[in-house]
């Protein structure tokens, strides 16, 4: 089988649970309508969808070869294909806390076979960096679709309205659709063999021992952070147009697109990018105009007034400023991410993405909660302010990651095309 073919499944994969995973942020709002649920309450959907994520990466990453990751795949597409019809015919906050607790598991089995197999299809560092942020890129135009998706079933005149509840029937074809293309599609894994002679529980082992090690303990934290920034961001964005900027509950979901749209336009661009730079001050730069944007963009927020004539053209210009924030958060994280597999054998991607996927998922629960807490408690304004605590500590993890990176030895195995029948 091709390696095109390949490609398209995964950035196919990829491209769906995006919708799944960011609609975080939309459905807050819509059960806050909806159930009458508190800002509190509603943001413990994060951690239905994150800790999920975090537990089963943690169980499973380790020996996921030995299961495979074809066979992963498909597990992750059957359950969330279940979850969204679940939805529109048991409506309630249960279902919704029900539907997020199933995005968490299924993507932790597909995250890492994704990132996994990427290591088996990349002949080199250069392509390994290229495919990754293409990958994360068709991600964000996932993401980006969400917004507009859920924004097209959304009822802005009644906020009662569960007609936002259809879009998951959508969603079930979707899903349905990829595990089909994906079961008609052969390769082989034979690449990220395990050595046989070892036993679940030394798998297992083995990458806590991963985490030991001063590069991987620094890419964690990294990471960490990373993903802490872009969730609270990301997830509280549509609740922050709607009640701090004064925008309807439609327009609020899809100028949060903008966000999405920059971070796929960035991501898609990050490969050439990165071709030609080292990496490492691509990351600085990055970071550093992260907190500018926050410095510009947030005084700009205050003092709003309902426009009942309110537009696109109308919109206070901090709608379209803030999530310009996305451009340069784009880089971040498929670059390290692909600075670190890149560095280790094949056969310990999974373990170590399953490090990557535990650590973001915290990161994007502790996110979520803190910005929602302090939404809710304090302000949005102050909430957003609070993003510059990590974002500072992230400037100051990437030094001492490079410094960890130029310290190691690039255990890069460029030998893989995936083909033949699994």
């Amino acid at each position: 089988m091709k390696k095109q073919r390949i490609l398209f499944i995964l950035f196919l994969i990829y491209f769906v649970f995006a919708i799944l995973l960011n609609s975080v942020g939309t459905v807050i709002l819509q059960i806050i309508s909806n159930y009458g649920v508190s800002k509190s309450a509603a943001s413990v959907l994060e951690g239905f969808k994150d800790l999920p994520i975090a537990i089963v990466s943690f169980l499973v990453a380790s020996f996921l070869p030995r299961f495979g990751y074809k066979k992963a795949m498909l597990a992750g597409l059957a359950i969330v294909t279940a979850a969204c019809i679940a939805m529109p015919l048991l409506p309630g906050f249960l279902t919704t806390k029900m539907l997020f607790l199933c995005v968490g598991v299924a993507f932790a089995l597909v995250k890492v076979s994704v990132y996994s197999t990427i290591g088996l299809i990349s002949v080199d560092r250069k392509q390994h960096a290229g495919i990754m942020n293409t990958l994360e890129g068709f991600f964000m135009i996932g993401v980006l679709s969400a917004y507009w998706v859920f924004g097209y079933f959304i009822d802005s005149t009644n906020p009662q309205s569960q007609s936002w509840l259809q879009v998951y029937w959508l969603l079930a074809g979707l899903c349905a659709a990829t595990f089909v293309l994906l079961l008609a599609t052969p390769f082989d894994e034979h690449l990220a063999a395990l050595p046989q002679d070892r036993s679940l529980a030394q798998d297992f082992a083995e990458m806590l021992k991963l985490f030991f090690k001063p590069l991987v303990c620094i890419f964690v934290i990294t990471a960490f952070l990373y993903v802490l920034v872009e969730q609270s961001v990301g997830t509280w964005l549509p609740t922050f147009n709607n009640e701090i900027l004064k925008l309807p509950a439609a327009m609020s979901v899809q100028v949060t697109s903008i966000f999405a749209a920059c971070l796929a336009v960035g991501r898609l661009s990050a490969g050439v990018l990165m071709r030609r730079l080292n990496w490492y001050p691509v990351m600085n730069a990055c970071v550093l105009g992260m907190g500018a944007m926050v410095l510009l963009a947030l005084p700009l927020t205050h003092n709003v007034v309902v426009d009942p004539d309110i537009s696109w053209s109308r919109a206070p210009i901090a709608a379209f400023l803030f999530p310009l924030i996305g451009l340069f958060m784009a880089p971040i994280y498929p670059g390290i991410n692909s600075v670190m597999l890149s560095s280790l054998p094949k056969n310990q991607h999974s373990a170590m993405t399953g490090l990557l996927v535990i650590f973001s998922a915290l990161g994007g629960t502790t996110g979520s909660l803190i910005t929602g807490y302090v939404f809710g408690n304090f302000s949005g304004h102050f909430a957003f302010y609070l993003t510059l605590v990590p974002i500072s500590i992230v400037l100051i993890m990437l030094y001492f990651f490079k410094k960890a990176v130029d310290g190691g030895s690039d255990g890069y195995d460029a030998s893989a095309i995936i083909s033949g029948q699994h």
